[in-house]
Formats: structure tokens, C-alpha cells, sequence
């Protein structure tokens, strides 16, 4: 039997960045460390690998991250802060394989940016090369004054 091993290479995926691989302990403390704060994980995908997120994210208002979509595209939930993608072993988190890496890597590559919109969510990709820099000048917001 083989011990589980001590460290992960995983995806770690920040709100408006790309993923990126890492190297992270396989230790709950780690993990927290990684999410910044209680974690949950999620499996919606059939691949043998699991969501690692923020289970408080949402309520702390940490900044939304990533859409989850169905097999239609539609979104049903975003995940707020940082996460992980994590590969799945029979009982525990284990390294995800290349192939996975490469996969999920481009599934979550682009930043994206969400827009509410009464109380509909849009989802916007984040452009990968800022505009030129232009001085903009705008009125003051209603709700400022």
C-alpha cells in the first residue's frame, strides 16, 4: 500500500490571475493556508478531480473567481477566492496528472470578471492585454455624492 503522498502538485487558481502549478503539503493546515480559511471541496466535473475552495468565501465577500458551468456552458455557481484543483485517489487529495493539469489549466485560463446585474450574474473574461493607459475622467457615481 502506498502512503499518501506528502506533497500535491495542484492548480491554484487566484481571482484575476492564471492558473498556476504548484507545489503544496498534503495537510489540511496547508490547504486553509492556500484558500485563506475553512475549506470545502466540490466534484462537478467527471474527471477524478476535486474543487479545494474557500467554504466561507462567499461571506466574507472575498472576490468572486472562476464560473462553474454545466455541460450547456450555463453558469450555476462562481467560486469566490483562491482555489485549488486537486487530483482525486481512492481516499484522499492526490497530484493531478499532467494531462489533468493541462486540461483544467485551460478550462479555468482565463480571469474572469463578474458583473451583477439586478440579480443576474454576468461573466465577463478578463482581457489578456491591458487597453494603453489613458487618463479617464469620470463624473462622480450617484451614490458618491
Amino acid at each position: 500500500m502506498r502512503m499518501a503522498e506528502n506533497t500535491l502538485s495542484v492548480l491554484k487558481i487566484a481571482p484575476g490571475q492564471y492558473p498556476q502549478q504548484v507545489e503544496i503539503d498534503n495537510d489540511l493546515k496547508t490547504l486553509q493556508q492556500a484558500v485563506g480559511g475553512s475549506i470545502g471541496a466540490s466534484y462537478p466535473f467527471e474527471d477524478p478531480v476535486a474543487i479545494v475552495y474557500n467554504d466561507d468565501g462567499k461571506l466574507m465577500g472575498l472576490p468572486l473567481n472562476r464560473a462553474l458551468r454545466d455541460e450547456n456552458g450555463e453558469m450555476y455557481d462562481a467560486v469566490a477566492g483562491t482555489f485549488l484543483v486537486v487530483g482525486l485517489g481512492e481516499e484522499d487529495f492526490v497530484s493531478l496528472s499532467p494531462e489533468l493539469a493541462q486540461k483544467y489549466e485551460q478550462l479555468f485560463h482565463q480571469p474572469e470578471a463578474f458583473l451583477k446585474l439586478g440579480n443576474r450574474l454576468l461573466v465577463l473574461p478578463v482581457p489578456d492585454e491591458p487597453p494603453a493607459e489613458k487618463p479617464r475622467t469620470k463624473p462622480p457615481a450617484e451614490h458618491d455624492r
